[in-house]
């Protein structure tokens, strides 16, 4: 059972300087589990995150990989997209956000207040082209990605802020999907920062990521045997603590399953997630 903690971040910076970007770049091989059309993005998570954090300064001084990937995601053919299982399809879209978040910020770094929020239109104006049609970044989030009914999907979203999910150092891939998804999910529900147990405020502290598609939570999470336990408590309190409970600490489930406690939204911090 994993421990709830939080992550310090590896000092990638130094390693980078040491070894020079140029001879970084020119070594790296793709993973071997990546598909042919995420392979060029697999390349530049590898290089520029490190936990989650971006390296946005070395990236955008080393963007053509990037932008090159992007506008192959705009060559691929509905006929070849409506091809694809399930799962690669949710793989790609999940790899289209991440990369369309970080082209923004290098295309607009430094942002003002160290935001990707103080980019006009960042998220609902700016349009991108993905399987032949023109969509913004909550086009995807709201209108895409709800058709896979699957809320795990939101904890893969790099924002481009501290209290995203942690962004991967690897693309996400339809063979592997469900194995990445769990393992972010683990991750999400493990940290503080996304959700904190308060036993001295009686307080379930929840990330606002859930609270904005509490419906696909509540559509996944409130219905099950575990949800029942608590019954008294509205759906998307009985999701969030159906979710919780494979992670719990014998100390949390105890503290849950007196049920003095209230579930309160964080504040979600959109300060940049970068690497300096």
């Amino acid at each position: 059972m994993m421990k709830r903690s939080v992550v310090i971040p590896v000092a990638f910076c130094v390693l980078l300087c040491a070894s020079g970007i140029a001879s970084v770049s020119a070594q790296q091989t793709p993973s071997p589990a990546s598909e042919p059309l995420h392979r060029p993005f697999d390349q530049v998570l590898d290089l520029y995150v490190r936990d989650g954090l971006v390296y946005y300064r070395a990236l955008r001084s080393d963007r053509a990989r990037l932008d090159r990937y992007i506008a192959s995601l705009g060559s691929v053919t509905k006929a070849t997209y409506d091809a694809w299982p399930r799962e690669q399809k949710m793989a790609f879209w999940i790899n289209a956000y991440n990369a369309l978040v970080l082209q923004t910020v290098i295309q607009n770094y430094p942002l003002r207040g160290n935001s990707i929020r103080n980019v006009p239109g960042a998220f609902d104006q700016r349009q991108h082209r993905a399987v032949g049609r023109m969509v913004t970044l909550d086009q995807i989030e709201k209108k895409i990605l709800p058709e896979f009914r699957d809320p795990r999907l939101y904890f893969a979203l790099g924002r481009g802020a501290m209290s995203s999910g942690r962004l991967r150092s690897e693309v996400y891939t339809g063979t592997r999907l469900e194995e990445q998804l769990k393992n972010q999910t683990e991750d999400f529900l493990g940290r503080q920062d996304h959700i904190k147990i308060d036993r001295l405020t009686n307080q379930v502290q929840i990330s606002p990521i859930i609270g904005w598609h509490d419906s696909e939570f509540i559509a996944a999470y409130a219905q099950g045997e575990e949800s029942s336990r608590f019954a008294n408590r509205s759906p998307i309190e009985r999701a969030v603590l159906a979710l919780l409970d494979p992670v719990l600490l014998p100390e949390e489930r105890g503290f849950i399953d007196k049920g003095d406690f209230k579930v309160v939204y964080q504040t979600f911090d959109w300060t940049l997630n970068e690497l300096k």
